[in-house]
This record gives structure tokens, sequence and C-alpha cells, in this order.
């Protein structure tokens, strides 16, 4: 009888997905950050573009996909993230493996040692989420503010991972309370085959593999990971028998709630991508600086925030008869901001005035007051 052996299966998706966020800040596309957060500037740099925090929908837009696609994995694969994906027991079972080459005696010392320099590596894995890899290790000793940040998160993970471990899932995490409003009877659980109890030996290997220490016999608990630890354990005791594992994976994936629940969530990606995709390639704004001018002379603050990833030639200018006073080309670079002040003369008096901004197939114009 054949037996998948699900640690196996979780230690590969474990390693891809460490060698996968520990990368992800060194690639770049079209020059930035394939995912990035400018702290200075406010910008989210996502796969080829950047969202700024001054466009509030596409923020809202991300996040109702986001929930959506929680909620939809959840209610199909339930705690699949606890037991595969969570950053927290992929880091434990990486820390405990690494620990299990010196032999199994002292075992959680040796693991908490692990845990220092897997903890830095998460902290500075971290910091290059919001400042590029190269800047990060040019500035970690130069800079107090990097360093300090750096320092302080590479604490916070360790007494976090060595002192909570476990304990942080079924007490503190919020997904996982969550999860038990989002499950329904179909959803993929891990659970023990009562109808088979009087042929179970009985022998609790299944207790000790457990990583949160739950006895899957007693039915299912709110603590349970997902991780198949019980369902490996039993399998080598059970197979002597010609018998499958006693507890196992149950629940339905495919389903009609699943095709609906995916469907929407697909639906979102798509809005959220149309919506990406159909700003324009520049955004100009522009506001008169109150101040004190001669008659005729007003001074103006402008903004271009460039969407593209192509740079920019741009020329700003005035109807005839108004003189623009100031630096009127205006070079912008690919995802680029440019901001700046010009003055504005007018001969004859009015109460409006507009500002042109032209050049590498942009055309835009903005009015604004005038005294």
């Amino acid at each position: 009888m054949k037996q998948i052996v699900w640690r196996r299966y979780r230690r590969v998706v474990e390693i891809l997905q460490a060698i996968l966020l520990t990368g992800l800040p060194f690639l770049k596309i079209n020059g930035q950050s394939a995912l990035r957060f400018d702290i200075g500037e406010l910008n989210l740099y996502f796969f080829g573009t950047v969202i700024r925090i001054g466009e509030f929908y596409l923020i809202l837009g991300a996040t109702l996909f986001l929930l959506l696609f929680i909620g939809t994995v959840t209610v199909i694969l339930g705690r699949v993230w606890c037991g595969w994906l969570c950053p927290q027991t992929v880091l434990l079972d990486l820390a405990g493996s690494l620990a299990s080459v010196f032999g199994k005696k002292h075992s959680k010392t040796i693991q908490k040692l692990v845990l220092i320099p897997v903890s830095a590596l998460v902290a500075i894995t971290m910091v290059w989420y919001f400042v590029p890899p190269a800047e990060t290790m040019a500035q970690l000793v130069a800079s107090p503010l990097i360093s300090g940040f750096f320092l302080v998160l590479w604490l916070s993970v360790y007494l976090e991972l060595a002192l909570l471990g476990r304990g942080f899932c079924t007490s503190i995490c919020p997904y996982a309370m969550m999860q038990n409003a989002l499950f329904d009877k179909d959803t993929l659980v891990i659970e023990y085959d009562q109808s088979r109890d009087s042929t179970c030996m009985k022998c609790d290997d299944c207790v000790r593999a457990c990583p949160v220490g739950i006895d899957i016999k007693d039915g299912l608990s709110n603590r349970c990971i997902a991780c198949a630890e019980c369902i490996d354990a039993c399998w080598p005791k059970s197979s002597r028998r010609n018998l499958p594992p006693f507890p196992n994976y149950k629940g339905k994936v495919m389903r009609p709630k699943a095709w609906m629940l995916g469907g929407v969530t697909v639906a979102s990606a798509l809005v959220l991508a149309m919506l990406i995709a159909m700003r324009p390639t520049v955004d100009f704004m522009v506001s008169r600086v109150q101040e004190p001018l001669p008659a005729g002379l007003n001074r103006y603050a402008y903004s271009i925030y460039n969407n593209s990833s192509r740079p920019l030639e741009l020329e700003l200018s005035a109807p005839e008869g108004i003189t623009v006073i100031g630096e009127s080309r205006i070079p912008v670079k690919p995802y680029g901001v440019v901001r700046g002040k010009l003055l504005l003369r007018a001969a004859a008096g009015r109460d409006k005035v507009s500002l042109n901004l032209r050049g590498s197939g942009v055309s835009l114009t903005r009015e604004t007051g005038f005294l």
C-alpha cells in the first residue's frame, strides 16, 4: 500500500518559499525592485508597476483581492497556510531540521542556537523589502536608522520564535482564530477516523509527533495546523497491518462553493489588473502658492508622476498672453516624481489660467486660479 510522506512535500514547499522570499528583493523589473515599499516616497513597487499612496482606490482593490483570496483558500483548503506556508511554521521546521543534524540530544537548545542566524537572515530580508539590498548592505553599519531597524527586527523575530514558538499559532495568531468562522463541513481538514477506533493501536505516535501537542484522536481541534505530521507518524505501524493511517486528510476540494469563491476571487484580480493598466501614463497636479506677489504675477507648485517604465521628456507651457518664468523642460525618470515651482505672468487681469504639459506622447492641461 503506497502512502504519501507529507513531510517530504512540506519540506520542498518550505525550502522553495524560503528561497523565493529571500531572493525576491534581488529581482528587478523595469529597473525597480519586483516588490518593495519605498517609505520615503510612499510608493509600492509591485512586479513592474508602482502604486502610490495617493492612489487609494488601488490600495482598496488590492486589499479586497487579498481578503477574498485568503478567504477562498481557507474555505477550500483549511489550514494549509498554517501547516505549509506560514513563515512561523517554515522557520521552526527548517531550524528543527538543521538542529536534528547534531542528533536528538539537546536538540531544543541547538534549535534555539540555530534560530540566531536564521532570525538575522529573516530580519535583513525584511529590511530589503523597504530598502534595496545593495543600499542596505552599504548602509548597515553607517546608517543608525537601518542598523537600528535591523537589530530590533532581529531581536523581535528571535524572541518570538525561540520563546513563543508554536504557542503563537494556538494563542495569538489572528488568522488562526478567523479560520473557525470560515470552515464548513467540506473544508479540507485532518481528521481521525472514529469508525476504525477499535482497530487503532493507541500507540500515541501521532501525539508525540504533533508540533502543537494535540491528540488527533480526541476529534477536530482549532489548534491543529494541518501539517500532517500525525499522518506520517501513524503510517509505519498501520502499514504493517495493511491499513491506511488512522488520521488523514478529509474534505471535498472541488465543489460548487469552491468554484463560486474562486470565480469571485479571479474576477477581483482581473478588475485590479484592469485598474492598474488603465491608469494614465502621467499624473499632473498644479496648485497656486499663497504668497504676496506683484499684481499679474502668481507662483504655482506642480507635481508630475511618471507611471510608466520609460523616461519622459516633458515641457510646461501656458496659453498666449501668459509668460512662464522658471524651468519649463522637465525630464522624469521611469516611475519617478518631479516636484517644482514656477511663476506665471499675465498681461491682463483674469480669474483662471491653464498650464499645459506635453511631450513623449503626453498631453495634459490643468486649470487653476489666478489673482
